[in-house]
């Protein structure tokens, strides 16, 4: 939708650059941000400081969230980046598939589940977290990995919002993982 700008300030093109090389891909976002330098360096803190690097929850439980999140923006490029080498993080096809048709797969643990549904409800509009859940959630995990799941889910959120409004497509993280 809009064109990068033609000078990027020193220190941005530095976190562009170190941006690209940890995903692997050349990311439009970054670019992008750098008309507006202060949204540039929140995003890069918020992205350098993520909690998903937090050890408090498994891996695989994140990587349900942030795939859940992105299928329930409905974001191309998220679904593809945070789709991408799903298997790494113990995810099976039928469980990718499950999560692609809103539903949820048997093999999934209460706890996946919920971390799951408190995902897709705080991608909703309207945003209802209801009591039902809440206490569900409070019940399998304690007040930090509830910090967590909700910071997680928020960060992808942001993420999906920034690049449907930016009209930023696909990266091409996986083939097997388009909309």
């Amino acid at each position: 939708m809009i064109d990068e700008p033609r000078r990027i300030n020193p220190v941005l093109r530095l976190g562009i650059w170190a941006s690209d090389k940890a995903v692997g891909k050349r990311l439009l976002q970054a670019r992008l941000l750098a008309w507006v330098p202060r949204a540039a360096v929140g995003a890069g803190a918020m992205e350098a400081l993520v909690v998903h690097r937090d050890r408090t929850i498994s891996e695989r439980i994140l990587k349900l969230v942030r795939i859940a999140v992105s299928l329930a923006a409905n974001c191309a490029f998220c679904i593809d980046m945070n789709s991408h080498e799903f298997d790494l993080a113990g995810i099976t096809d039928d469980e990718l598939d499950a999560l692609r048709r809103d539903g949820l797969a048997p093999t999934f643990t209460p706890r996946e589940r919920i971390a799951i549904r408190f995902a897709r409800l705080l991608t909703a509009t309207p945003l209802a977290v209801d009591d039902a859940t809440r206490a569900e959630l409070t019940s399998l995990f304690d007040d930090r990995e509830i910090v967590v799941l909700a910071t997680t889910a928020a960060q992808v959120n942001f993420w999906a919002r920034l690049t449907h409004g930016l009209g930023i497509p696909p990266a091409g993280f996986s083939e097997a993982c388009a909309l």
